[in-house]
């Protein structure tokens, strides 16, 4: 039975009170983030300061994991026969449906706001709704804060609310039926700009908008159109159901490393700005450059030193530790690596924290991913049942398919989401373990070109690598043909046959052609002349050339038997012959 909007809205009100804890912890974490530290935590600073003058290391150090964390893993349908052509024709098409609906969705995009977000906050909400212009359901990434799911005992999402605040006049101007219960009775007297909160609420059941400061005015209602939740959370791992982004407890740290810079930057303005030392013969003296000031000891005329304790710049060291230790941000990421451990092992040590939580997290995402393309697929076929074509890209190679819902998904929801061996890499350690496992003999090319951290047609790109190598191998050989000239004019030879066609193959690239067709053109074998007598069967003498390469059968002088209709030796085998 489907809640009524008091209840909901008093269900509400218990989550908000329940997470107050991690909302301020959000709260605060986001203001260091935006950089209004000096705002927030104005006591521990001098009065008009309004930045704290440190870098935001936190800023940092979740800009920079999100990057690492955001590229999408790969969304394949697995076959439930690999010996059936009908089952694997059925995966492919709907590996290329779920990555059209990614594609259609900006996903890729998304993420990089969106890995910020788990990493920051500790969990990412990921919606599903349909988009009835496009006929396709759209995945959107949702910002944490303010949000409040539930759980069963299973760890499953089994309802969600999100608290929205919007202004007046953006309400009025999204929902203008409503705008007499928005703005009141007198539009005149109203404060357009005054914040007011929006609760959306889902469960299995239904999905709700309303207003609560406004009598619970019911925005929006509908029923749920699949029959079950269509938000999954990607929740970061801990130690009880509470949410905890990576930087909740070394605020504080950034914190004290802001305020000591603060001090050190008070202590050299006043050490520079001291007072004057003068001796007792001194009765005036003027300010400013190239001053003037007469005394009989001019050696006692000094600034009264304010000496820096060493212990403060050794507590700015102690603090930027600490900050890297409870952020799991390693001085490996910012390129500050000690010269005494640049080895294997040591940037291995650095780096190691790093990948580990990387890993962490592809694992949540991909879990929860693989949830989310569930609902979209199941919601593609319940709500937008028709025949439709569309475009996008897997594996590096554009696609257009025509499907129909109901007939290329046909209730299979399962979706197999892998992070790639060397995703979470950046590209040149990937490259170095890619490298190390073929010499290795451990995988093969074709398993390292799949798992490279960046998409490519990989059947495509061997055919290119193919041709450019046998370009290459082609380009070798008219290389050592023309090497083998002089030999043959000292051997009283005449090369200028082979030097026309090698002039004439520098003359085809110059046009553009490609290697192989200029060698082809070239060294094409002109077609043998039929003389009247053989035409009317009479028998033809043997040639000397025939002779000198012996009856089909016979022995050539190499002493390899000639096969039957074997063809003369061409130009590349004379010159192996004159190379010894």
């Amino acid at each position: 039975m489907a809640l009524s909007v008091q209840e909901i809205a008093h269900k509400v009100d218990n989550l908000k009170r329940r997470y107050a804890a991690r909302d301020a912890r959000m709260g605060d974490v986001l203001s260091v983030r935006r950089g209004e530290m000096t705002a927030i935590f104005s006591d521990y600073f001098p009065e008009g300061m309004s930045k704290p003058m440190v870098a935001n290391f936190i800023d940092i150090a979740a800009r920079d994991v999100a990057e690492v964390l955001a590229p999408l893993p790969s969304f394949n349908a697995v076959p439930t026969n690999t010996t059936s052509d009908r089952a694997r024709t059925f995966a492919d098409k709907k590996t290329m449906i779920v990555n059209n609906i990614v594609e259609n969705s900006r996903l890729q995009t998304q993420m990089y706001t969106g890995a910020d977000w788990y990493i920051t906050y500790g969990f990412l909400p990921i919606v599903v709704e349909p988009d009835y212009e496009e006929r396709l359901p759209r995945i959107r990434v949702e910002n944490p804060l303010g949000a409040y799911p539930e759980f069963d005992r299973y760890g499953r999402c089994v309802a969600y609310a999100k608290r929205y605040v919007k202004t007046i006049a953006e309400l009025a101007v999204e929902f203008p039926e409503y705008e007499t219960q928005i703005v009141g009775r007198n539009p005149d007297m109203a404060d357009w700009n005054a914040p007011l909160e929006m609760i959306r609420y889902e469960d299995k059941d239904q999905i709700i908008l309303f207003l609560p400061s406004r009598k619970n005015l019911v925005l929006r209602r509908t029923k749920n159109p699949i029959g079950e939740l269509t938000v999954r959370i990607a929740r970061r791992p801990g130690i009880d159901e509470d949410p905890r982004g990576q930087f909740d407890d070394v605020i504080w740290v950034q914190l004290a490393r802001a305020q000591f810079a603060t001090l050190a930057v008070q202590a050299a303005e006043r050490s520079v700005q001291a007072p004057l030392a003068l001796p007792d013969d001194v009765d005036e003296f003027a300010f400013g450059p190239d001053a003037i000031i007469r005394s009989q000891r001019p050696d006692l005329i000094r600034r009264v030193g304010l000496d820096l304790p060493t212990a403060a710049f050794t507590e700015q060291n102690i603090l930027e530790r600490e900050i890297r230790l409870g952020s799991r941000f390693p001085e490996g990421r910012t390129g500050n690596i000690d010269a005494s451990i640049i080895t294997g092992q040591g940037v291995q040590a650095l780096m190691g924290g790093f990948d580990t939580q990387i890993k962490t997290g592809q694992t949540v995402l991909a879990d929860a991913f693989q949830d989310v393309l569930g609902v979209a697929l199941k919601m593609d076929e319940m709500l937008f049942n028709e025949e439709k074509t569309v475009r996008g890209t897997h594996q590096g190679a554009p696609y257009e398919i025509t499907y129909n819902p109901n007939k290329d998904i046909k209730g299979d929801y399962h979706i197999q989401v892998r992070y790639g061996l060397m995703s979470g890499l950046d590209p040149s350690r990937a490259l170095i373990f890619s490298l190390q496992a073929l010499q290795a003999n451990l995988v093969s090319r074709d398993f390292v070109m799949r798992e490279l951290p960046w998409s490519m047609n990989v059947g495509l790109e061997t055919q290119q690598v193919d041709v450019e190598r046998l370009r290459d191998n082609l380009n070798g050989a008219i290389s050592a043909m023309t090497q083998a000239i002089p030999a043959m004019a000292t051997q009283g030879q005449d090369p200028s046959m082979l030097v026309e066609q090698i002039a004439k193959i520098i003359d085809a690239r110059k046009k553009g052609t490609p290697i192989e067709d200029a060698v082809l053109d070239v060294f094409k074998k002109p077609e043998p002349e039929v003389s009247p007598a053989v035409e009317q069967g009479a028998p033809v003498e043997q040639a000397p050339e025939e002779m000198m390469m012996g009856a089909p059968g016979e022995v050539s002088p190499a002493g390899e038997p000639t096969p039957e209709g074997a063809p003369p030796p061409d130009i590349a085998a004379i010159l192996a012959q004159l190379g010894g």
